[in-house]
């Protein structure tokens, strides 16, 4: 039996911090306010899509492989925006989570397999990507991040068919971000950072200015995987939990159960 997410209460007037891309906050925000929390956006980057003839035929090509991968609902919707999704018969198709493979769902392809770890790691350790000599695997991603994968197949035997649909495109924190940042300061109700992508992470450490990346290491973590939470730990972060997925809401009741469970301690 599914145990009840804590009481709204536990987040309520908290900050969440969300690093998802521009324009993608819209369902950290709807979990955030499930939970009384209001969403500070601090985004690394904007995508942008790869609408040319070399982006055109690298789909086409990995659409047509053995095994398709893809390796986030961006690039769902990347790929959606170029050609329509069909699954050929016999043909599998892999997603790295449960969101990639609901958006594939939702883009009409009926089968759809993703792990319970939504990773590279979780990804990998699926039957359907074992024993892969003589096949061919299309790789449906944007350049960077994800980087275990192309090498993880090719060890296995497969020709893989790589189409980067989509770009992340690093951009500096806007100013009021910024300001929000340095106003969290509030020790009886402290920020959550929701950390869903170590590239993402690894940016903004490189980006913000000093005062605003000590605010940053003040928040609590919710992690969507160990490593992630590993990853945190490692570059001066505490107060870190690990959730179940990188899903909004689960990054939000890890959160919200560690936030409650504090409070009972007091």
């Amino acid at each position: 039996m599914r145990t009840r997410p804590p009481p709204p209460t536990a987040l309520a007037g908290c900050y969440v911090i969300s690093l998802r891309p521009v324009g993608a906050h819209a369902a950290i925000r709807r979990a955030a306010a499930a939970h009384g929390a209001r969403v500070l956006a601090l985004s690394p980057w904007k995508l942008v899509l790869h609408d040319d003839r070399t982006a055109r035929a690298s789909l086409r090509a990995a659409l047509a492989a053995d095994r398709v991968l893809v390796t986030s609902p961006a690039a769902v919707g990347a790929a959606r925006a170029l050609q329509p999704l069909h699954r050929r018969r016999g043909q599998q198709w892999f997603a790295v989570g449960a969101g990639t493979a609901a958006a594939l769902r939702r883009a009409g392809i009926d089968e759809v397999a993703a792990p319970t770890r939504m990773d590279s790691e979780g990804l990998l350790a699926l039957p359907g990507l074992h024993g892969l000599r003589g096949s061919s695997a299309g790789l449906v991603t944007a350049p960077g991040g994800r980087g275990r994968i192309v090498p993880a197949l090719q060890r296995r035997g497969a020709r893989v068919l790589r189409a980067n649909v989509y770009e992340r495109v690093p951009i500096a924190p806007s100013p009021r971000a910024l300001a929000a940042l340095r106003a969290l300061a509030a020790p009886a109700a402290p920020a959550w950072l929701l950390l869903s992508s170590g590239e993402a992470l690894a940016h903004l450490l490189d980006v913000l200015p000093g005062d605003a990346l000590a605010a940053l290491r003040r928040a609590r973590v919710a992690a969507a995987s160990e490593r992630l939470a590993q990853l945190a730990g490692e570059n001066g972060f505490s107060g870190i939990v690990t959730a179940a997925s990188a899903r909004p809401r689960d990054l939000l009741d890890a959160a919200a159960s560690t936030a409650a469970g504090s409070r009972k301690q007091r």
